[in-house]
């Protein structure tokens, strides 16, 4: 692009400037500005990964745009590193009490060294920070570069419908813990804090496979706000709380959101594009909501990645993540045309054809929604517990049902994914295949692109008053190699409400709807489509114990008979968004 802001300015470091929030609180930020006089634009990251190597630092920003003339501003979060007050996950980032995003973001306004033009970047929980700052509608923020982050924190962030997030969580919550150790029991009490990392690192050694998950005993009198998560696995005002998907309505700020096909929060992503830009606030908010999605796990460092878990997705797949925002930036805040507002609002990375493609929306305006049944027979191309068949072709007649056993002591293990602090990515599914029914279509005459929303309906039955629902598509390559494209999971009790949930009467045929979130994939001449049903996907997810009792505070679990029916009456399939060659 031309006219883009050059490398032309030398830079100053500040350390821990303080930054009073309205109710006295101090938080610390590091400030790099153009060794020049003047004022300029401000970028600002509010992180909980410590504002001296946190992601932002991590892939050089600072420096990149101060260079170029913007002042860039990491500021550790309330009760995180440098910071006062105590950290609450998502609390005191958005529209309630404490607005800490508005009052930064309004002191950097009014200091002498900028501008008045003032955007935010960041991912992850940077990214909670920035879509949750959205809501309190800051005067002076005029734009936001969100990386990979949620719009609703129950479905997407702590729980996936209804099954807890437990490698991500646990993990997530273990270190925050241990980087807080300071906060947490004094900063002077060197040997308390020694013993209390000891402990968190001795005990979540076993912590996968331990029941009761609640109460979290390494958390407790340290980072509380883990037990009260796993406190609320129902949908309510506790969560409602946090979430951004209600008021989309709300939101007047330009949005470049970038997501990945293997991110753990790529649903937030989607929802929080698709709805900012048809219920934004005013006309030019829906306007200017632009989104980008490659095949990337989660993670700045991965967005300039070609090998994603196992699997290379070619050079293609490569951004570099500082020179994609720049344009973004220099439009909003600087009043440069970049021509970045001329480009097509979506761009998708089409894993299987391994380029990018652009769309005038998210979905695409052209989407076929096309069912693939499931069907009994035998493919011929695995080995599995059933081998059955999958067509676009629905059942005409009866046709046997697929039953598997679930034991909560010997779960299905996960592979790959959209998950966090385990392998996430892409590996071949054929180790948990062997264990899972399988649905695979004929090798297909020409290339199918599906990218769009993907959903599964089953019609299944369980011996058991709950247990959990996970369906995966899958690319079944020429070789067999079965390389993984999207999945999801669905805990039985939560089929009708999140918020509400009913026991199974054991035996009883239910339907299921199974969201899968999306995906952009062409599956190539000669492959094969495959889809994948099992009860669990461990230790990504918390494992069901089929008893419908309490969820986390249970020791042990039943034995589970699962069924699907896949006949003329109860057609089960999948529902992918097929795009017209």
């Amino acid at each position: 692009m031309a006219n883009l802001s050059q490398p032309t300015f030398e830079t100053s470091h500040t350390k821990n400037v303080e930054i009073p929030m309205r109710d006295g609180t101090i938080l610390r930020a590091n400030i790099t500005r153009p060794v020049a006089e003047g004022q300029y634009p401000a970028l600002v990251e509010r992180t909980p990964y410590n504002k001296e190597g946190g992601s932002e630092v991590g892939v050089g920003s600072p420096d990149y745009f101060a260079q170029r003339g913007y002042a860039v501003i990491i500021q550790d979060v309330r009760g995180r590193f440098a910071s006062d007050g105590d950290f609450y996950p998502f609390r005191d980032d958005g529209a309630g009490l404490n607005r800490d995003g508005y009052d930064t973001i309004e002191w950097i306004a009014a200091q002498p060294w900028c501008d008045g033009s003032v955007g935010t970047i960041g991912g992850s929980y940077s990214g909670a920070t920035q879509y949750r700052n959205l809501l309190s509608r800051p005067p002076h923020l005029r734009a936001s570069y969100v990386r990979e982050s949620s719009a609703d924190y129950l479905r997407e962030w702590v729980y996936r419908d209804g099954a807890f997030e437990l490698a991500f969580n646990t993990a997530w919550a273990q270190n925050v813990t241990l980087t807080n150790i300071g906060h947490l029991v004094g900063a002077d009490d060197v040997e308390r804090q020694r013993t209390h990392q000891e402990q968190v690192k001795a005990e979540i050694e076993d912590w996968y496979g331990r029941l009761p998950i609640y109460p979290c005993p390494f958390m407790t009198g340290l980072s509380d706000w883990f037990n009260d998560w796993l406190e609320q696995p129902e949908d309510g005002p506790y969560w409602s709380q946090f979430n951004i998907d209600p008021y989309h309505d709300q939101v007047v700020t330009p949005v470049y959101h970038l997501g990945g096909w293997f991110d753990i929060f790529l649903a937030g992503t989607l929802k929080n594009y698709a709805g900012i830009r048809r219920r934004g606030r005013t006309a030019e908010a829906r306007q200017s909501q632009k989104l980008i999605v490659g095949p990337w796990i989660h993670g700045p460092g991965n967005i300039d990645a070609q090998v994603v878990g196992e699997h290379d997705f070619g050079p293609d797949a490569r951004r570099d993540f500082n020179g994609i925002r720049l344009p973004w930036f220099d439009h909003w805040l600087k009043g440069t045309d970049t021509g970045v507002m001329e480009n097509a609002p979506v761009h998708l990375f089409v894993m299987g054809r391994n380029a990018w493609r652009t769309a005038d929306d998210w979905p695409l305006p052209d989407t076929q929604y096309t069912n693939y049944y499931f069907h009994d027979g035998a493919s011929g191309s695995i080995e599995s517990i059933n081998d059955g068949t999958l067509s676009p072709a629905p059942p005409k007649t009866s046709e046997n049902p697929d039953s598997f056993v679930y034991d909560p002591s010997d779960p299905v293990p996960g592979i790959g994914g959209n998950t966090l602090n385990i392998p996430g990515g892409v590996f071949d599914q054929r180790p948990s295949d062997v264990r899972c029914l399988t649905y695979t279509s004929e090798p297909l005459a020409e290339e199918l692109e599906v990218t769009g929303p993907v959903r599964a309906i089953l019609h299944g039955l369980s011996s058991a008053p709950d247990t959990d629902w996970v369906v995966r598509l899958i690319d079944v390559h020429p070789d067999g190699y079965a390389r993984n494209v999207c999945d999801g999971i669905l805990r039985a009790r939560y089929r009708n409400s999140f918020a509400h949930p009913e026991r199974l009467d054991p035996g009883k045929v239910y339907r299921y709807e199974i969201d899968l979130w999306g995906t952009s994939n062409a599956f190539q001449p000669g492959h094969r489509i495959r889809v994948t049903v099992t009860s669990s996907c461990f230790p990504r997810f918390d494992r069901n114990l089929n008893t419908g009792g309490p969820i986390h505070r249970e020791a042990s679990g039943q034995v589970a008979i699962n069924t699907v029916f896949h006949d003329n009456l109860r057609p089960s399939h999948i529902v992918l968004p097929v795009i017209p060659g």
